[in-house]
């Protein structure tokens, strides 16, 4: 029986969302850390140069930027898509989890190169199609490495992406749990937290546990520590910011009967604006001091930045809405979502170029576990939005003959 070309293209569709399906689940049986991406990296460069697209490697580390220049080439866009995994056990037992252990795509960074290789092998049949004078511009496909914490985008950065790859604005897009498939979420400014690491260390007087008047005792006064830390935020910041600031691991003492010389407090400090941060970073050092002196210890207070505030620029942010809404239709974007405070490398690449980051929903939450548990895995039922979302912002983009050319 001969197929209508409406049958024909169903087929097709299928067909490809079955490989991109099956990339996702290689990719995430197979996982990497930041700047060990080395299989995935492969994988991604053989696809793109097997579709011919132009292809290069190893631009910070693992990273892939993938270039395809249409017409005379003149406006350029950046799509971008995460490649790490994080040290974590997966304990989902199905067929495609990873194998290698302590290692994991707990995020969907299998989930965003799969769709962005998708949108990648149906622009290469376009540039090759009669069709392909419809659009004019450059695209470039950036597979980050290294997004968990590792500093992936400033390494891409420092290795020159924005020079020798010229692009007016770069877009991003991340799978969220808690939103149904089929939907995106996106707000213009501040969508996602930065992020301070802080280290304390407290260091006191030991001794034996059963002459406590003959110590000075770090864990008690770490308790108090952790207590008047907690006011920073519901005492001392406006309840109109937002703020988030959790003491996570406490490493002291080897013995039951020791009162420990020394302790050591770490965690972590989440804004949504900067000058907040500076702020309670202070307060935080301010406070930690003044206990350590008032029951005669030494304190060091240290922070490192983790990740700055990824804020949506809004023009960009009007042009994701907009290719979202032709994939999905206006009723299933969310365009005011709250910010998260969860922290995004894609941060660092907004701070240089104009962009938007957009996300792309990932199930009901009482059906998939959020991001970074055990047992969350990449709703494949979400990759085909994902792929269409990248082709309908690069139609966007990079019509011929568009009065929309500038941000």
């Amino acid at each position: 029986m001969k197929l209508s070309l409406s049958q024909q293209h169903g087929q097709q569709r299928h067909e490809s969302l079955a490989s991109i399906k099956a990339w996702r689940r290689d990719i995430h049986q197979y996982p990497e850390l930041g700047f060990n991406e080395q299989r995935t990296a492969e994988l991604v460069a053989a696809k793109l140069k097997g579709w011919g697209i132009e292809t290069h490697c190893q631009i910070g580390g693992t990273g892939v930027v993938g270039k395809l220049v249409f017409g005379n080439g003149g406006r350029a866009i950046g799509l971008r898509a995460d490649m790490d995994a994080l040290p974590i056990e997966e304990h989902n037992t199905f067929v495609h989890r990873s194998c290698h252990q302590g290692i994991f795509h707990g995020c969907g960074h299998d989930g965003h190169t799969a769709m962005l290789l998708g949108a990648a092998r149906q622009l290469a049949a376009l540039y090759n199609s009669p069709q392909a004078d419809s659009l004019d511009g450059t695209v470039y496909l950036v597979f980050q490495p290294a997004e968990e914490g590792l500093g992936g985008a400033m390494a891409m950065i420092d290795d020159g992406l924005f020079e020798r790859f010229p692009m007016q604005a770069i877009f991003g897009m991340h799978n969220m749990p808690g939103i149904e498939v089929g939907q995106f979420a996106i707000t213009e400014g501040p969508i996602m937290a930065a992020h301070s690491l802080l280290d304390i260390e407290l260091q006191g007087k030991g001794g034996h546990a059963a002459m406590p008047h003959e110590c000075s005792d770090p864990i008690v006064v770490s308790a108090a520590i952790i207590q008047l830390l907690q006011t920073l935020v519901s005492r001392h910041t406006d309840p109109q910011q937002t703020a988030v600031l959790s003491i996570t691991q406490v490493h002291a003492g080897d013995a039951y009967n020791v009162i420990p010389h020394s302790l050591k407090l770490a965690g972590g400090l989440r804004v949504l604006d900067e000058k907040l941060g500076a702020s309670i970073r202070q307060r935080i050092n301010d406070t930690v001091q003044a206990m350590a002196e008032l029951h005669g210890m030494q304190a060091t207070v240290s922070f490192s930045e983790s990740s700055i505030v990824l804020n949506n620029n809004r023009q960009p942010t009007l042009q994701a809405i907009a290719a979202a809404t032709a994939v999905v239709g206006e009723h299933n974007i969310a365009v005011n979502t709250p910010a998260i405070l969860a922290s995004e490398d894609f941060a660092y690449f907004l701070k240089e170029k104009p962009g938007a980051f957009i996300f792309i929903g990932n199930g009901d939450s009482d059906q998939q576990p959020m991001l970074h548990h055990p047992r969350y895995d990449f709703n494949d039922a979400a990759l085909i939005y994902g792929v269409d979302y990248w082709l309908a912002l690069t139609r966007q983009q990079l019509a011929a003959a568009s009065p929309c050319r500038s941000l």
